[in-house]
């Protein structure tokens, strides 16, 4: 594709069509006298940036109604042990469809898997504002989980085929940096916009559209290598691949990260309203504080950390910290504790995420990464979804500080597994 000279630039306003659109898009963001190389750089810049967009909408899904959650139990007289499976419903959904848009992408490409899925995202989500019975609002949620594992597993399909060996191990902490930078925001922005009514929350959700049309635009030239293409015979090989051992305990570890992860997405905002008597914008800050060290530890620290001390000591640290500072949540009563808290926590979380993700994308092969990334986002949702159903009873009958106790025994437990399981201690 040639460069547009400054002369022509005005006109490539005038376009017909979707190519034109793009060249258009793209100039945007390239000098006219720049080489091809160069501009194909800045493209694949574009692309980068549009999938950590699209990625972070996925750590939206909960991320934004969980500081209104007290007032929507209170509105519509929810009963506490079901409760909490509004904010996990989708990760159920999503759980079962990640690994099938996985393999829809490897088939059929994953832009044909991103694009309906972001716009069904803002379809779905949004519509949750339309219901106030319980077997309703659950299936409007469902029903986003499924699309947001479709945006998940696209995205990180994507990113694993882009980037290969050390530069695909920091382009995926960035990538988890980004998403919890994004974590950081939707609780607040949650909060804030739902301060007067907690359905105004959801309409954030529509952000996904403006996402889908740009997406359109920037992919449209891109090529799917037959690489990427699951042929008939590589089913087998995808077996293989699942049934090695650091495969299944990079599964296992995904899911109880999310599984605590989310026990404090859920029950810390009930904490804080039950002891200091937050309301939605507090709740959203303390969520949101909780992914800053999350944040600068994927980018700067987590693929350091794995150098220095292998993978496996890498994620146990990870979970030793989360299990520490989950322990000390019913001893804290004031703010100024809780807050640092939030931030080791996340520092916690901030090492393992990337490093499970590298050592899945490094030991399946490329035409197969797709899935197994994808899967493993999945196993992500999975925990998230068991959170509530394993903790909402004890939160019922044994009350917060038993839930917190619980969810420590289980960061301690993956602990154990990541120290003594895993075969593979460096990179």
């Amino acid at each position: 594709m040639s460069i547009a000279k400054p002369d022509q630039r005005l006109c490539l306003l005038w376009w017909k069509g979707r190519d034109r659109a793009g060249r258009w898009i793209v100039s945007v963001i390239s000098k006219p006298s720049q080489p091809r190389q160069t501009y194909h750089l800045q493209q694949r810049r574009l692309q980068f940036l549009l999938l950590l967009i699209a990625g972070c909408l996925t750590t939206m899904t909960g991320g934004i109604v969980a500081p209104v959650f007290p007032e929507m139990v209170q509105e519509l007289q929810l009963d506490e042990r079901w409760a909490g499976m509004l904010l996990s419903t989708h990760a159920l959904t999503s759980a079962v469809a990640t690994p099938l848009f996985g393999l829809l992408a490897d088939r059929i490409g994953k832009l044909k898997v991103l694009l309906p899925c972001l716009v069904l995202y803002a379809v779905f989500g949004v519509s949750t504002t339309l219901f106030t019975d319980f077997p309703a609002l659950l299936a409007s949620r469902g029903l986003l989980g499924i699309v947001s594992g479709g945006v998940a597993a696209a995205t990180i399909g994507f990113l694993g085929s882009m980037y290969e060996g050390e530069a695909r191990s920091r382009i995926l902490g960035f990538a988890t940096s980004a998403m919890t930078t994004a974590a950081i925001m939707f609780p607040l922005v949650g909060g804030w916009v739902g301060n007067e009514n907690w359905r105004f929350s959801y309409y954030l959700y529509a952000a996904s559209l403006p996402v889908a049309v740009v997406c359109l635009v920037a992919f449209r030239n891109s090529r799917r290598s037959a690489s990427t293409l699951i042929e008939t015979g590589a089913k087998g090989e995808l077996g293989q691949v699942l049934r090695q051992r650091d495969v299944i305990c990079s599964y296992v570890l995904i899911a109880a990260a999310a599984t605590v992860v989310y026990a404090i997405v859920i029950y810390t905002p009930l904490y804080l309203k039950e002891v200091l008597g937050a309301d939605p914008e507090l709740n959203g800050m303390v969520l949101a504080i909780r992914a800053v060290g999350a944040a600068i530890t994927s980018a700067l620290a987590a693929s350091w950390l794995a150098k220095h001390l292998g993978v496996k000591r890498a994620i146990a640290l990870g979970f030793a910290l989360m299990a520490a500072t989950v322990f000390s949540i019913p001893f804290l009563t004031q703010l100024v504790w809780i807050v640092p808290a939030a931030v080791v926590f996340g520092i916690g979380f901030g090492i393992i995420t990337p490093n499970i993700y590298s050592q899945l994308a490094e030991v399946s092969p490329s035409h197969l990464r797709a899935s197994v990334l994808g899967l493993g986002t999945g196993f992500n949702s999975l925990g998230q979804f068991a959170s509530p159903l394993l903790l909402g009873p004890l939160w019922k009958y044994a009350g917060l500080t038993v839930v917190f106790g619980a969810a420590t025994a289980i960061a301690l437990a993956a602990m154990a597994i990541s120290l003594t399981q895993f075969r593979t201690s460096k990179r």
